[in-house]
């Protein structure tokens, strides 16, 4: 059996069938240049098409969702949901609001979730949804009815044994809660485990807001120990400001490294002393402004609108504000400022060539499926606390996220490491999550 020209037959395959969505080659084409190996070892995943099978998403839902602005004018937006796969539990992953968005990212999204949530080892399948709204600059009365609107089209194809989504890029706890507020509404069911990232008040988790963040710095922990490196002392840069990027700055603070950068779509911020967190929270959360307002506030602090984030020195550079934001140029910047680890806080936001530079040049690379799966992991989680009428503590919420992403990174290496190759954590969790959804779809028939 010829294993690599099944795998650039069925790419070529997955190119006919979905033109335009470069994302969605993208992300397919890294997974599947990682299972040459394991299909190799396993034909029975090759005769049972599993591959083509997961690459094909199990529902795919377009919707127009029209809005009345403040102004009484009628707005028209296109939502989307992309069923990817239900083989190890209800499909699950967020909602994401931006100008940006379409069918290629939100598939692009909705299978890279299959994988990351497979290696949480929780009973959670792969999806992901959004709209090409943006909820910036918007007034509450506006997001809400665009929520309300987006939801009564969507509701119908939720539940919490069916579809789970969360929030993503434009929808945080204020989105979620219009979002299940016109749920219930239209259910007449208080459903609390149909959408996670509520208020701690009525259903939702400790730790879900920081979950994404503090995940990726417990990923990052975990790789620079196989070295025998530590946080504490580091010099680190964040790309992005928004709620992955603020939390992982948190953590790394907590862990005694030193954030030094940090960026918006204006430009980016360098604050040598360190970045003052609860300023940008102020900034970024509250007042919902452009870090330039930091550097005006701080004689210590610059921004820039030209040149990169990354062009900054550091120990370790945590992508964590969209796709493809980490160039090649970028990776060849970092590992000439002799750069340690490099971890994707966002989904896909290293090039494929930027990757290539990193993993050529010695970097510890953690991949989004791997080092940002805290999110979605604490997500199962508050599903778990909903299902029992239960709420964990904080601590106890953040500790059996610490025990995920330990779980995650031993996984990704033990898994790289039988295929030959233990630092490369790309190859582990393209495999590791690959297969435990792999033997799911076997074992549940031709469906």
């Amino acid at each position: 059996m010829n294993v690599s020209a099944t795998i650039e037959d069925l790419y070529a395959e997955i190119l006919r069938r979905n033109p335009g969505e470069t994302e969605f080659h993208q992300a397919a084409a890294e997974v599947l240049h990682s299972l040459e190996p394991v299909l190799r070892a396993h034909p029975e995943y090759v005769d049972g098409r599993v591959v083509e099978r997961l690459c094909e998403p199990e529902r795919q839902l377009i919707f127009r969702v029209p809005w009345t602005d403040d102004h009484g004018d009628i707005q028209v937006n296109r939502g989307f949901r992309v069923e990817f796969s239900s083989a190890l539990g209800p499909y699950k992953g967020g909602l994401r609001f931006h100008p940006s968005v379409n069918l290629g990212i939100v598939k692009f999204l909705g299978f890279e979730q299959i994988f990351k949530n497979a290696l949480t080892g929780l009973a959670i399948g792969g999806g992901k949804g959004g709209a090409d709204f943006d909820p910036k600059g918007r007034s509450d009365g506006e997001v809400m009815r665009f929520c309300q609107s987006f939801m009564t089209e969507l509701h119908r194809h939720l539940g919490e044994h069916t579809d789970v989504p969360a929030g993503d890029i434009g929808v945080g706890t204020r989105e979620i809660g219009y979002l299940f507020g016109q749920y219930k509404r239209l259910t007449n069911r208080f459903e609390a485990g149909v959408l996670t990232g509520k208020a701690v008040g009525w259903g939702g988790s400790h730790v879900r807001t920081e979950a994404t963040g503090y995940g990726t710095v417990y990923f990052v922990q975990e790789m620079l120990a196989t070295r025998d490196r530590q946080i504490d002392g580091s010099r680190v840069v964040v790309s992005g400001s928004g709620n992955v990027a603020l939390y992982a700055i948190e953590k790394i603070h907590a862990l005694g490294g030193r954030v030094v950068a940090c960026s918006d779509s204006s430009g980016y911020l360098v604050d040598e002393n360190g970045l003052d967190l609860e300023l940008l929270k102020e900034i970024k959360e509250v007042r919902r402004d452009r870090i330039a307002v930091y550097a005006e506030a701080r004689p210590t602090a610059s921004f820039s609108r030209r040149g990169s984030v990354f062009d900054i020195p550091c120990d370790i550079a945590l992508p964590c504000a969209t796709q493809n934001e980490l160039t090649e140029q970028s990776a060849v910047a970092l590992v000439k400022n002799g750069v340690l680890a490099v971890a994707e806080g966002a989904n896909m936001p290293c090039t494929p060539t930027a990757v290539g530079v990193l993993r050529e040049a010695g970097v510890l690379f953690g991949p989004g499926k791997a080092a940002n799966a805290g999110g979605v992991a604490t997500s199962a989680l508050e599903m778990r606390q909903n299902a029992s009428r239960d709420q964990w503590t904080f601590a106890q919420t953040e500790a059996r996220l610490g025990e995920v992403m330990r779980d995650i990174h031993t996984q990704c290496r033990e898994t790289a490491a039988r295929y030959g190759d233990p630092e490369n954590y790309v190859l582990g969790a393209n495999i590791a999550g690959f297969q435990r959804t792999a033997e799911a779809v076997l074992a549940q028939g031709v469906v």
